[in-house]
């Protein structure tokens, strides 16, 4: 004999497949788990999509709000923000507090967006007017295809 030996069979055993199945079925749900949210939890909302203020008002200032909007250009690609807060409990109050600035805007003929937010920065009621209405912003905020 010349000393070699011949080669010898590899054997797989039951615990070597079992162990490939298991690791397969896991990466399989971690996977499936990843691809959708938490049950109970939603994803939060997109972020506000705003363009960049040309002009802003808060509520206290020495210009009253409609002389403030009469001083503006309109044009129809800008947007008026009003931005009220509210105290818990509080968010219809606050829109009825808006109320009299949207009609004002809306009189002017600008597209009006009204945002009600927790009160924490202040308690003022504020406007800013802004080209929010161009189509590629437009597409965002309503998160069209």
């Amino acid at each position: 004999m010349s000393g070699a030996s011949a080669p010898r069979p590899v054997l797989i055993g039951w615990q070597t497949l079992l162990a490939d199945l298991s690791l397969i079925l896991f990466m399989v749900t971690a996977a499936a788990l990843a691809a959708r949210p938490p049950a109970g939890r939603s994803d939060p909302p997109a972020p506000l999509a705003a363009g960049a203020p040309l002009a802003i008002w808060r509520e206290g200032s020495a210009r009253p709000f409609a002389a403030w909007l009469i001083d503006q250009q309109p044009d129809s690609r800008q947007q008026l923000t009003i931005t009220v807060p509210y105290a818990p409990g509080g968010a219809l109050d606050a829109l009825r507090r808006a109320a009299p600035a949207v009609r004002a805007g809306e009189a002017t003929g600008l597209a009006v967006r009204v945002i009600v937010e927790p009160a924490g920065r202040g308690d003022a009621l504020g406007a800013s007017l802004a080209y929010d209405r161009a189509p590629a912003v437009a597409r965002v905020l309503h998160h069209d295809p």
